[in-house]
């Protein structure tokens, strides 16, 4: 048995100076209470959303009586607090109407049960259809700061329904929130920032949150003392910070942006923390950004991030350093800050494949434009642990992986020890791998490794085998039915071996009619020199690949004929020899 709504208890009537009670209420609401008051004695077996329940807490509600409306509001008010599901028009009528009520009592309680309503999805839905919308922007702009905190609170979760974010943006609730965000009132606060929050989630709105003011306000409540208004705010201005031109005006409204957030990543809340990461990883879209976080100091607090263990922290600052780490002058900065070896450990984390591609895909940058940084990479086992798992990662981080080896192949310095630590081995198969970028990237791994080495003996080990041999990857490349590209790489690559002169390396090759045959049909085909002429190779991490594929066919075909003649040479005078 549940106990009796004080709701109802100041419902019949009051006192005259006689003490008898004035005959104040029409006959069905004198039912409506009596029943009512029944229908709370078993409250939890009844459901007050339909039949004889409804219709007693409707009758209250649309009573004269203040004092009936105030116990209809209160009493949806308690009900809806427990118990939320699908309602009708049949129970939010009545509600809307309490809304409409000239008492503060009514309207808080009225706006606070629709709040409540607002939690399920179809219930956000008819709301709006209804006018609820309306009636909440009018609730929105009440003195009472009670019915203010409710009011916004409900247009927080109605604002959670996507269909329902455009009609909100395009009202003027998206200036009354901006207004009530300014309050001094935390309850209030913390309802209008969530709601601005969940109004950032497309770019229309989002660029109507901006000509409404919000930028200002939610920069200025990254010091709020509470930690949900901090959170709600650098949610909002990460998404916000999403748009290249929102980017601008961010910039444009405080200097100091920057600066907040890099602080916030040192405040108690793990999920302000978290947040104001990912608000700098989208501001680090833009290389202004990029240098101005590094500038401002905010390495440490990253790396203090990227070494936690609770995964939200880790991705969120991974995600920001992959960013930052794109320009060139903060290359060195990240590496001295300690960031290598801990982004080597992350490329473990088979728990979350994002990681994996934020921690390689910044490697990968680091080692972009710098000798040093390369070797820093390499010295500090990258490619050891990239060859222990890149055959049991998905695809998207053997794309970055066979990047990044692409990349760091580029260092003449590095080549020969690339070599010998048995890179090939892992490379050489994933040519032939299902995705194209793996296949592409390792492709140009191979290329890049195969220029300019002192010994091409690593190249003549994989050369043939039962699996994945280095010979099945040229004639697999130099396929007339292969992408133009592949063809370009497989060619250059040839170019590179035969440059190299070594004597089993050359032989191999000349000795393969496929291999021949296919450069010789490239460098003859029409077709493929007027593509060549508009589609040059340009594939990431591909060593001084110069020139159209037509030209280049070409030019390894006559290599090739010499390597044939100066082959069939010697040939003639070891049986000379031998007569």
């Amino acid at each position: 048995m549940g106990n009796t709504c004080s709701c109802c208890s100041d419902c019949f009537g009051k006192r005259n100076r006689t003490g008898l009670y004035e005959p104040l209420l029409q006959e069905n609401e004198r039912e409506a209470i009596a029943e009512l008051l029944q229908y709370l004695e078993n409250r939890s077996q009844t459901n007050f959303f339909q039949g004889e329940p409804l219709r007693a807490l409707s009758i209250l509600a649309y009573s004269d009586n203040v004092d009936l409306q105030r116990s209809a509001a209160l009493a949806f008010a308690e009900i809806t607090e427990k118990d939320v599901r699908q309602v009708g028009r049949e129970t939010l009528d009545p509600i809307l109407f309490l809304l409409q009520s000239h008492d503060v009592e009514v309207q808080r309680a009225a706006s606070a049960s629709l709040g409540n309503l607002a939690v399920n999805a179809e219930n956000k839905l008819l709301i709006v259809k209804l006018g609820g919308l309306e009636q909440l922007i009018r609730q929105m702009g009440s003195p009472n700061v009670e019915v203010q905190c409710n009011a916004v609170g409900c247009i927080t979760n109605l604002a959670t329904h996507d269909d329902n974010k455009a009609k909100i943006a395009k009202s003027d609730a998206l200036r009354l929130l901006v207004d009530l965000a300014r309050s001094k009132d935390q309850r209030v606060q913390r309802n209008s920032t969530g709601a601005l929050l969940n109004m950032t989630h497309t770019q229309e709105n989002r660029q109507q949150l901006v000509n409404a003011g919000a930028i200002q306000v939610l920069i200025g409540l990254l010091d709020s003392p509470d930690a949900d208004v901090q959170y709600y705010c650098t949610t909002a201005l990460s998404n916000i910070a999403v748009d290249a031109g929102n980017r601008k005006k961010l910039a444009q409204t405080d200097s100091r942006l920057v600066q907040y957030l890099i602080a916030l990543m040192d405040t108690k809340s793990l999920k302000v923390q978290c947040q104001a990461a990912l608000a700098l990883r989208n501001l680090a879209s833009d290389e202004k950004y990029q240098l101005e976080i590094v500038r401002c100091k905010g390495l440490a607090p990253l790396l203090r991030l990227l070494k936690s263990s609770f995964l939200p922290l880790i991705l969120s600052s991974v995600a920001c350093i992959r960013n930052i780490s794109i320009h060139p002058a903060n290359e060195s900065p990240i590496i001295d800050e300690g960031f290598v070896n801990p982004l080597i450990d992350l490329l473990s984390y088979d728990d979350n494949e994002e990681i994996q591609c934020h921690a390689i895909s910044t490697l990968r940058n680091l080692a972009a434009s710098s000798e040093r940084n390369k070797r820093a990479i390499v010295e500090a086992g990258a490619v050891e642990r990239i060859k222990q798992l890149i055959g049991q990662v998905p695809p998207s981080v053997q794309t970055e992986m066979t990047a990044a080896i692409a990349v760091l192949a580029l260092s003449d310095e590095l080549k020969q020890r690339l070599l010998a630590s048995g890179v090939l081995e892992v490379l050489v198969p994933l040519t032939s791998s299902d995705n194209t970028e793996v296949k592409g990237n390792s492709a140009a791994a191979i290329g890049n490794l195969s220029s300019k080495v002192k010994d091409y003996t690593p190249f003549v080990k994989v050369w043939d085998g039962p699996t994945g041999n280095l010979y099945g990857f040229l004639v697999h490349f130099l396929d007339e039915q292969q992408d133009l590209a592949f063809q370009h790489i497989g060619v250059w690559t040839v170019e590179q071996f035969l440059e190299g002169n070594d004597p089993e390396l050359v032989s191999r090759i000349v000795q393969s009619q496929i291999i021949v045959q296919s450069i010789a049909r490239i460098s003859t085909d029409k077709d493929t020199e007027e593509k060549s002429k508009t589609d040059l190779a340009n594939e990431e991490g591909i060593d001084d690949m110069e020139g159209d594929i037509y030209v280049l066919a070409k030019r390894v075909s006559l290599m090739l004929q010499e390597a044939q003649t100066e082959k069939g040479d010697a040939t003639k005078k070891v049986v000379v020899k031998r007569q």
